[in-house]
């Protein structure tokens, strides 16, 4: 008699296991500094407690003295319900079930794009400057007005949303009786196949590419000394005071950025290209390109909605901030551009074994 026993999961694909826990730890730990800070009055980083850019920050319309307490109060409740998840598989009533995971989705956008807004983005596309300009001195600017504690707790919501939001997706995909790796439940979706998601990923990496092109035209336009969008004493100011150079810094960030999103439908963006000597012809693995991508998609779209919260925005709107208005529709393309990518080349699961065992 032959007796057949289950395997095991491998251990790089338990890591959806470990994301209930996590979340749990983050937000709880988050959410007692947050109750500290209500307590003492002091420590709350966000809207008229932060002098360096507050003002794009949706949480500045509330009023700190609520503010504080409702975030901590936010935090630590969903530190509870991260850690329900974390328990095993129990499908419960409907109603609850929704209500989870309704709060669990609701906090992850509060987290994830609510309270990052744009100084998360600013700081993606001005860091490599930063760092490679440091020793020399520039840019011009007080390192310590750029990494502040703001700063830091807006990036430490970024992390918490995007843990949280791991814990609520491999929970609703156990209790679903989905495989809790890559979601699969044997049956197949016509729109989630490799072809499909190869047919509409192109389209999705196309516009995404394309709108930081745009954007990237009018800062490369002042390099040169043309005023697009803007006039020529103001072209002339920076140009004295060096920041023509920094927007031309964030101009090539974001045609990089446009080279690496068409990487996702190309490809170079599956096997490293001949001239990468020693990796040439090897697969790019597939977290290299997805994870990177993703953390963009979430902050464009964060910076969007502080953007557009602020009526000066719409009061000096000119073709200099025009690109800007696309960027919603930016984020929004190039999450699903990564989607597809992940799709067409996730492969075999380490954990159920459904799926391609060759992925290109």
């Amino acid at each position: 008699m032959t007796t057949i026993t289950a395997s095991r999961p491998r251990t790089d694909s338990r890591w959806p296991d470990r994301l209930a826990p996590l979340a749990a730890g983050w937000l709880g730990l988050w959410g007692v500094l947050a109750l500290v800070g209500t307590l003492t009055g002091a420590g709350y980083p966000f809207g008229a407690n932060d002098p360096h850019g507050g003002d794009v920050n949706l949480l500045r319309l509330v009023p700190v003295e609520l503010a504080a307490p409702l975030f901590a109060g936010v935090l630590l409740t969903a530190a509870v319900a991260a850690l329900a998840m974390s328990r095993p598989a129990v499908r419960g009533p409907g109603p609850l079930r929704a209500l989870l995971a309704g709060y669990g989705w609701t906090v992850t956008v509060v987290l994830t794009v609510v309270v990052p807004d744009a100084r998360v983005l600013v700081i993606l596309g001005y860091l490599p400057m930063l760092i490679i300009g440091a020793p020399f001195g520039w840019p011009p600017v007080d390192y310590a007005d750029v990494f502040t504690w703001a700063l830091f707790a807006r990036f430490a919501a970024l992390a918490g949303g995007l843990l949280l939001a791991g814990a609520v997706l491999t929970w609703q995909r156990r209790t679903a009786g989905a495989c809790v790796g890559c979601g699969r439940d044997g049956t197949d979706r016509g729109w989630s196949t490799p072809a499909a998601a190869a047919r509409w990923g192109r389209w999705a990496a196309g516009i995404a590419a394309a709108i930081p092109l745009a954007y990237a035209s009018t800062r490369f336009a002042w390099a040169a000394g043309i005023p697009l969008g803007i006039s020529r004493e103001f072209l002339t100011e920076m140009q004295d005071t060096g920041l023509v150079w920094a927007g031309f810094g964030l101009g090539a960030f974001a045609t990089a950025g446009a080279v690496l999103t068409l990487g996702l439908v190309q490809r170079w963006g599956e096997r490293f290209p001949r001239w990468m000597v020693g990796l040439d012809g090897r697969r790019v693995p597939v977290k290299l390109a997805v994870v990177p991508a993703t953390l963009v998609a979430v902050a464009v779209t964060a910076a969007s909605l502080g953007l557009f919260s602020q009526p000066e925005f719409w009061q000096g709107l000119s073709v200099a901030g025009g690109p800007a208005l696309l960027w919603p529709l930016w984020g929004v393309a190039l999450g699903a551009a990564t989607y597809a990518y992940h799709l067409r080349r996730r492969g075999a699961c380490r954990r159920c074994g459904r799926g391609r065992r060759d992925p290109s």
